[in-house]
């Protein structure tokens, strides 16, 4: 094989044809080859020497994306994208992100450090490339620079440390607060958080040509350039393909072998804790202690570091770590016992505070710094999978974000359990911040059991209560997951095609307990009393093309906004406080929304007059007058990206929060979309060619190019692209 590692020699490091300058050397051959969306597949002499290749085509993809998760984990993002960035940054860095992961790596075994080690040089051998594409690097002035070997430990570190939701303990803690102990689940949406996703897998006796099908997609934040990559990585060992996570080597989430198959969705497990901690100077004047649970005072880490910001003034963090973890909200910054909410829309890479005493701060205890360890041994596992016994064993390793985990192989092998670090300790723990000084809530020391069950009839994961119940405190509401269960009981003879209508389908079962209150109305006015008729007459379908998914949608957030407002909640209403990064979780009306089904019907909350506020909400819309405008086109997408394009242009979407096509909306704040399906895929375990794909841009990370956005019409309808296996069918990159 020829060392082929672009598509032409004005892709080339140095301006030549020649190897390019770097770590090349220390590789064997390889070649790349493109299908018709541009998806890489690579082939390789060796798993090194495939890591290597993985990790030069996503630096010549994906080069800006790479480089801006990378100053995102070390908190180093607003040195070129501004001040916008100095919250996040330093979370960043009082979270000790690029430290954790330091520390993982170098607790890594030696075979599992080389091959990080081999995408690492990769990636730093094809950046500049890369960069050289991407008008954003001189537009910022940001340079690319030498990875470090544990940088792609810390994109992972920082991509999933609020994968968990730890920021749901401080709204509950000031639920709590405003409404009493008995409230503080009140607000469970037993319902969507910053991640979920579906999944399901049938069984080779329900299928056209009798082995099993693993479909679903993981839902999160669509991001611009998209924050999955399609691949395919071959070498003698092995020949997968699936979704990788760029700046990571690998299928860590999604990966199909030939024989064996997985897929994930968050298990919405509880395993990061938050302490308060009471901390004063030391006797000597020179540092910090806290409070420990013995009742001794004891040191705490303690030094400064410097954020650049492009435009602006430099500005010295004060980090703190104490012997429970790093102090994420410090006194000094600690939100008011009064502080609320408002009606501010979630945004990527965001958290939450809640009060605190005064003179206590907030530390976070995660299990990647308790364990120096990410679970990182198992990708290469996975890779080298032939059966599902072998995707079990390499989980067994696995540590960082919890799981639930769907996987089967051609021989009729099926796996359903949940895999990742969830530490055992006090339940107390799982709900609210607890004091650091108590010795009830220390850990334990120990690890919780991973659950695991067998698949009968068909198995669906879809973030609801089940598998993962043990190990979590609040879930997604059943709708998704018996939504998926309904369609999928209505055939014996699933094909991958027939799987895009599971993906795309519409129905919004979350509707009802809203609507099932307007037969009651009495005395209406005509106009309110025709909105009344359409929305019962409503097929319940947040389909792109509906008027009434539109109607009802204006109907809701009225009700939201009145509920709001109700006295009842006057503690939790207002601006947050507290550091910036943190103010999304504490917004009262996306809380309100998103738990709508159970407000309506919670004894708790007497005085909060349902009925009055939602007849009333029936009557406000009717007077503002029906829209009569289809659903997709209040219901469009809006991509996070760190350099946003004015000009961009994003379709409309059919979908909402409870839908299988989870389209989050934010009720009673906006109809627009940020989070929605983030990838999706059909793995088929008889012929891996007959699998299906999509992502929501395309392969390609730099703007303007041919496989930007390729996938995204398709993607907007959720359709999917064929994945490609036959060699001869795809285009070898020339030197």
């Amino acid at each position: 094989m020829s060392s082929v590692t672009s598509e032409s020699s004005a892709r080339r490091d140095d301006g030549t044809t020649g190897v390019p300058r770097g770590a090349r050397e220390a590789y064997g051959t390889y070649e790349v080859f493109r299908d018709p969306w541009g998806i890489a597949h690579l082939r390789a002499s060796d798993d090194l020497t495939l890591a290597y290749a993985q990790g030069r085509v996503t630096a010549f993809d994906r080069a800006w994306q790479l480089e801006v998760e990378r100053h995102r984990a070390q908190g180093s993002s607003a040195s070129f994208l501004g001040a916008d960035s100095v919250a996040w940054d330093t979370f960043a860095r009082q979270c000790r992100l690029d430290d954790t992961a330091r520390r993982c790596h170098e607790a890594l075994d030696a075979q599992t450090a080389a091959w990080v080690g081999a995408y690492v040089d990769g990636v730093n051998d094809g950046l500049a490339a890369g960069a050289a594409r991407d008008e954003r690097f001189g537009r910022t002035g940001l340079v690319p620079a030498p990875w470090e070997p544990w940088v792609p430990l810390s994109v992972w570190t920082a991509t999933h440390v609020l994968f968990a939701g730890f920021a749901t303990k401080l709204w509950r803690e000031r639920v709590a607060r405003a409404l009493g102990d008995d409230a503080v689940t009140l607000f469970a949406t037993d319902g969507p958080g910053t991640a979920g996703s579906n999944g399901w897998l049938v069984p080779g006796d329900r299928t056209t040509s009798g082995s099993a099908i693993i479909a679903g997609d993981p839902h999160r934040f669509i991001e611009d350039p998209g924050v999955y990559q399609q691949i395919r990585l071959s070498c003698p060992d092995y020949d997968v393909l699936g979704l990788a996570v760029p700046g990571v080597p690998g299928l860590g989430h999604f990966g199909h072998t030939g024989t064996a198959a997985w897929a994930i969705t968050n298990a919405m497990a509880d395993y990061q804790d938050l302490y308060a901690e009471q901390l004063r100077p030391a006797a000597d004047g020179a540092g910090v202690e806290a409070l420990g649970p013995d009742g001794v005072w004891e040191p705490v880490h303690r030094h400064t570091e410097t954020i650049t910001v492009a435009g602006g003034e430099d500005i010295e963090v004060e980090v703190l770590e104490t012997a429970r973890g790093p102090v994420i909200v410090p006194a000094d910054d600690a939100p008011t016992e009064t502080a609320g909410s408002g009606t501010g829309a979630t945004g990527r890479g965001t958290a939450a505070t809640a009060p605190t005493a005064a003179g206590q701060s907030l530390s976070l205890r995660y299990p990647p710094r308790v364990r120096e360890d990410l679970g990182f041994a198992a990708l290469p596992a996975l890779l080298r999978a032939r059966t599902v016994a072998d995707i079990d064993r390499a989980l067994d390793g696995w540590a960082e974000p919890v799981n639930v985990v769907h996987a089967a192989d051609s021989a009729g092998g099926l796996l359903h359990r949940v895999a990742g670090a969830v530490p055992l300790r006090d339940d107390a723990n799982r709900l609210r911040p607890v004091p650091a000084w108590d010795p009830r809530h220390a850990w334990q020391g120990g690890w919780a059991e991973t659950p695991a069950e067998p698949v009968q009839g068909f198995a669906v994961m879809a973030n609801a209560r089940g598998i993962a119940s043990p190990l979590g405190v609040e879930f997604a509401p059943p709708h998704r997951a018996n939504r998926i269960r309904e369609l999928l009981s209505g055939s014996a003879d699933w094909s991958p095609k027939a799987m895009a209508g599971v993906h795309a389908d519409t129905y919004l079962a979350s509707a009802e307990p809203l609507l099932a209150l307007l037969p009651s109305f009495e005395d209406l006015t005509p106009a309110a009393a025709a909105l009344r008729a359409r929305l019962l007459a409503w097929d319940r379908h947040m389909a792109a093309d509906s008027a009434d998914a539109t109607v009802f949608a204006a109907f809701r957030t009225a009700t939201v906004r009145r509920f709001a407002a109700d006295p009842v909640f006057a503690d939790l209403a207002g601006a947050p406080s507290g550091p910036e990064v943190f103010h999304p979780w504490l917004y009262l009306v996306p809380r309100i929304g998103y738990a709508l089904e159970g407000l309506l019907a919670t004894p708790l909350l007497p005085a909060l007059d349902r009925a009055a506020h939602v007849r009333a909400a029936l009557e406000e819309t009717a007077a503002a007058g029906a829209p009569d405008t289809p659903w997709a086109e209040v219901h469009r997408l809006t991509p996070w990206s760190a350099l946003p394009d004015p000009e961009a242009q994003w379709p409309g979407l059919g979908g909402d929060h409870d839908c299988v096509n989870a389209t989050s909306s934010v009720p009673g704040f906006t109809d627009l979309t940020a989070r929605a399906s983030a990838a999706r895929y059909v793995w088929d375990l008889g012929r891996r060619e007959d699998s299906l794909w999509a992502v929501p841009l395309g392969a390609d990370g730099v703007t303007g190019t041919p496989h930007h956005r390729d996938q995204l019409p398709l993607w907007a309808r959720c359709e999917l692209v064929p994945v490609v296996t036959d060699w001869t069918r795809l285009t070898k990159e020339s030197i």
